[in-house]
């Protein structure tokens, strides 16, 4: 199957359908369609024909029904996508278990477990909001208007090239009603968090207090917990 060709400010499609964008879906749903797609493969009088194009198509297609539901972009986060960054993390004060290993996932070995994996939708959107919210957190409190272009720019390409591409596609079309505010890092951090909560609705997640983002990205909750 080609790839959908887009306007030629958005990125296009992964080319290969047969292998779904991993960024696109979390490491179990990667893995399902990996092993189905493998016993496919190995039925008997199996060919390379028009029943395994089939079969990658809906592969894909599942792949990218999984990241629409997740859809952030960003963004990594995801986002999106689940990513999608959407992928992507909540950035609740509860107890956070990004890495540990679900009971579910396969269990990795050789330098999977030495080293990881390729990020999946999950870890790209985690990895996303903590960079991002923690550059809003450093920006200058008082940019200049190059510094403010800049940080615009920024965001601008990182909506193009997030690597969950419905991801990235929904966070374009949020930042059409949503100007980045980069008029200070408060405003710029705010507008992060409304960023980052619209994501979560999306997911039905719990909303993060946008009153506290100097504690949770810049200075450590007041009760002292990261001291």
């Amino acid at each position: 199957m080609e790839a959908r060709r887009g306007p030629a400010d958005t990125e296009p499609l992964p080319a290969s359908p047969a292998k779904p964008c991993r960024t696109c879906v979390d490491f179990r749903s990667w893995m399902k369609s990996q092993r189905a797609r493998g016993e496919e493969e190995a039925r008997p009088g199996k060919t390379n024909g028009t029943t395994e194009d089939g079969a990658a198509t809906a592969t894909l297609a599942a792949a990218v029904a999984t990241a629409s539901g997740a859809v952030a972009a960003t963004a990594s986060g995801s986002s999106t996508c689940q990513g999608s960054q959407a992928n992507s993390t909540s950035s609740s004060t509860s107890p956070q278990k990004n890495d540990v290993q679900d009971e579910g996932d396969p269990p990795l070995w050789g330098d999977a477990a030495k080293y990881g994996c390729p990020a999946d939708s999950l870890a790209l959107g985690h990895g996303t909001w903590r960079l991002l919210h923690t550059m809003a957190a450093y920006y200058p409190n008082q940019p200049s208007s190059q510094q403010q272009q800049d940080m615009r720019s920024f965001i601008t390409l990182f909506s193009k090239f997030y690597p969950c591409p419905p991801c990235a596609e929904d966070f374009r079309e949020w930042l059409k009603t949503n100007t980045p505010k980069v008029e200070s890092r408060s405003s710029l951090s705010q507008w992060f968090c409304e960023a980052h909560n619209e994501v979560n609705r999306k997911l039905e997640k719990p909303l993060f207090d946008c009153r506290r983002v100097n504690e949770r990205w810049l200075d450590g909750w007041v009760d002292g917990s990261c001291d």
